[in-house]
């Protein structure tokens, strides 16, 4: 009994980190269409694979072999935004 409530706050935990992904991409989403800068659409869409990673993760088996590769698309997500960073800093010379 005590494991079911566990795995189930651990589910609900995971869906609100997955909402406040989405979030904030629909804010970068905004801030984008307001100024038509790059940066916000590239930050908008690494948040996007952020909450799709939340997802995925949550539909593999924890003792799954394939669970690893669901990190793939984290790091996807962070490599967009160390690529926004480096874009942005270029653009400023």
């Amino acid at each position: 009994m005590n494991l079911l409530r566990s795995e189930s706050l651990a589910q609900f935990l995971a869906g609100a980190v997955m909402l406040g992904f989405l979030v904030v991409a629909m804010l970068f989403l905004r801030f984008w269409k307001q100024t038509r800068d790059r940066f916000f659409l590239i930050f908008s869409i690494a948040f996007c694979m952020l909450a799709i990673d939340r997802l995925v993760l949550q539909w593999i088996n924890p003792l799954s072999d394939i669970r690893p590769y669901g990190y793939l698309i984290r790091l996807a997500a962070y490599g967009c935004i160390l690529w926004a960073i480096i874009d942005k800093n270029r653009q400023a010379k």
